[in-house]
């Protein structure tokens, strides 16, 4: 165990942590899981957010194996949960290595004991260099690569390594991309990898080949296939063009699949890194774990649509196979009229960036009822949802209301500790977050 999860083993929790019952006595993180305390019952100070283990387990275990029926490997994004404990079990469960943002993300991870990253992202210019730099003095055995998109950032980084002696060697990944960052033609990719091999040292070298499919994606399904299409096409076209420049044995990495798109992004490169024996691909998706009751659900229908997940010599249903493992709990402070009941659960709870939240089930004095039929909510303020209700709907002030959630990225980074949940929805674990 490193230092870091010694400590936040040990770190005290109390009421100014959401979802700690108040009046009650500090306790350590590690404790938490052993209180026998419910979201619904009274109890814990709401809202508050929860992972369903059960479900996190079983998309662990789907990905993983979909991963390796199709020789590929992962490094899930941790931009999601931002959960050290939460990426350790990827880690066990299989995952060759972590994705992160940021450097002040490749801080946590590092510090926690991980030490293969890729960097999915530009850094910056020259100072932002030399923060990595800094950062990477303190782990001379770190594994990173990083995307580069210029040859500013190229030069950047290659003076901020040949000042040192210290740092472990650097991996650069060009990127390839489309709707964000990421270069836009094999020729524009061509400049950046000159870039790259001249100014290549032991510890400063070209490792790969970068993109990102989900920025790509439209509202058309079929526009959407075709921008991935294109961008995957020029991610194999430059395979062979950089191997033409350093030989056939160095290991390379071709990274993408860091969105729902992950099929797409392995049919159409498998021919490429099959023809490189010394390739891999890694792809990088990291809120499919978690999954949820509106963008990713649409997401899964959509791949389902697209022939579904190959394993082995079956195909397996995504939306079917992965599980929502991610609520917020909340209580009816009021019943200001009929038909509206206000739940105190705010933007400061719950993502909205994509779909409201989904009103699941009500809960009465630990009980869960029937009566929520026909709910939704209606719109979000700073501490409040405003939810219409269906006429006899038998909804009161104080009950409980379980929420499904769009698009875990923005929901989770609202919240300092993740609630896990067993399957009577009894809180078995605490997981610390570190959105900074």
């Amino acid at each position: 165990m490193s230092d870091l999860h010694a400590t936040i083993e040990n770190v005290l929790i109390d009421e100014r942590i959401r979802g700690f019952p108040p009046g009650h006595p500090p306790l350590p993180l590690a404790a938490i899981g052993a209180q026998g305390w419910k979201p619904y019952d009274g109890r814990m100070a709401l809202p508050l957010i929860s992972l369903d283990r059960q479900a996190f387990a079983g998309n662990v275990e789907l990905m993983m194996a979909y991963v390796k029926s199709n020789s590929a490997e992962i490094a899930p994004h941790a931009k999601t949960p931002m959960s050290t404990a939460l990426a350790d079990t990827l880690l066990s469960a299989g995952a060759w290595g972590t994705t992160v943002a940021d450097i002040r993300q490749a801080a946590v991870l590092l510090k926690a004991g991980q030490r293969r990253l890729i960097l999915a992202n530009e850094i910056g210019g020259a100072a932002a260099a030399r923060r990595l730099a800094a950062l990477l003095g303190h782990y001379p055995e770190a594994e990173l690569h990083v995307f580069v998109d210029s040859t500013a950032l190229v030069e950047a980084l290659a003076s901020a390594w040949l000042e040192r002696t210290d740092l472990p060697p650097l991996g650069l990944m060009v990127e390839f991309g489309a709707g964000r960052a990421g270069l836009r033609s094999v020729e524009a990719a061509a400049a950046i990898l000159d870039a790259i091999l001249a100014a290549e040292t032991p510890a400063f070298r070209m490792s790969g080949i970068a993109a990102y499919e989900g920025a790509a994606a439209t509202a058309n399904p079929e526009e959407t296939r075709l921008r991935i299409d294109a961008l995957m096409a020029m991610t194999a076209d430059f395979l062979p063009k950089v191997r033409a420049r350093i030989g056939s044995k160095r290991p390379l990495l071709v990274t993408s699949g860091g969105s729902v798109f992950f099929d797409i992004v392995v049919a159409r490169l498998a021919a490429a890194i099959a023809a490189d024996p010394a390739c891999r691909l890694v792809l990088r998706s990291g809120a499919i774990f978690f999954h949820d009751h509106g963008i990713y659900e649409r997401g899964l229908a959509g791949l389902d649509a697209r022939g579904g997940l190959r394993i082995g010599n079956k195909t397996v249903s995504a939306a079917g196979g992965f599980r929502p493992a991610l609520r917020v709990w909340a209580e009816v402070l009021s019943q200001p009229e009929p038909g509206l009941a206000i739940a105190g659960m705010g933007m400061r709870d719950v993502a909205m960036d994509q779909d409201l939240p989904l009103p699941l089930a009500l809960y009465r004095n630990g009980v869960r009822l029937t009566g929520l039929e026909g709910a939704r909510v209606l719109r979000l303020n700073d501490q409040h949802a405003f939810l219409t209700l269906a006429d006899g709907s038998d909804v009161s002030v104080g009950d409980v209301i379980e929420f499904g959630i769009s698009h875990p990225c923005t929901c989770l980074d609202r919240h300092a500790i993740l609630y896990g949940l067993d399957p009577d929805h009894s809180v078995t674990a605490a997981y610390l977050t570190s959105f900074g």
